[in-house]
């Protein structure tokens, strides 16, 4: 297998993509390629990045390729078990799954107004009403998935799983921004901080010698 990210410090979908990877216990060959600098466009023409049109995570399994984070999550749970993806409970999987779903498709004003970079950590500044809102409901439904699946554990459903990963960048979000939020929630972020594969992605990030100028800036 070989995957392709971004900057490991700037790329939320690379990470969940390369957390997925790296949950099969197998070996693979990885390919950071720096995000808009100047060979940018030139390498998102390539035939490695035709089928994603350019975008990454991109995985090549032989001549199989699969492109976009929840979609390797779920090639990859086809291939090496759902157990180490999701709940086996049916109930557990299905909010699981949905959490997942919602993490891919929402939290527009998130992504926008408090870009990953998981080398800077800035001081808390009010929040705009859209981010407040979204923040409220990832904290709404981490209490949720919690109370009800995560007694086993000390991940959202209680073992680590696929719903952790598409999370996990919003995890070091709230750390880069100071984000201000009740203990459970920062109980279950030290957890996700302290899981082996998010520590060696933060480590590896500190390390690039790549830097945006527009997600190195403290918001206004």
């Amino acid at each position: 297998m070989k995957i392709i990210i971004g900057n490991r410090a700037y790329s939320s979908w690379s990470m969940r993509g390369w957390l997925a990877v790296k949950q099969t216990g197998e070996e693979f060959e990885e390919l950071v390629v720096p995000m808009f600098d100047e060979d940018w466009e030139k390498r998102r023409e390539g035939d490695e990045f035709a089928p994603s049109l350019g975008k990454v995570p991109i995985l090549w399994d032989g001549d199989c390729v699969v492109w976009d984070s929840l979609a390797i999550v779920e090639f990859l749970a086809d291939r090496f078990g759902k157990e180490l993806y999701w709940p086996d409970d049916e109930t557990a999987c299905g909010m699981a799954r949905s959490m997942a779903a919602e993490m891919h498709s929402s939290f527009a004003n998130l992504r926008r107004e408090l870009p990953m970079n998981v080398r800077k950590t800035f001081p808390f500044k009010p929040l705009p009403e859209g981010v407040r809102g979204e923040i409220e409901r990832i904290l709404t439904l981490w209490a949720q998935a919690r109370a009800r699946f995560g007694g086993g554990g000390d991940f959202l459903f209680g073992r680590w799983c696929a719903v952790d990963m598409m999370y996990a960048p919003v995890v070091t979000r709230f750390i880069t921004y100071s984000v201000p939020l009740p203990p459970f929630a920062e109980l279950y972020m030290k957890a996700v901080l302290s899981h082996p594969h998010v520590g060696e992605w933060i480590d590896k990030a500190q390390d690039e010698p790549w830097v945006i100028e527009h997600y190195e800036q403290e918001p206004a």
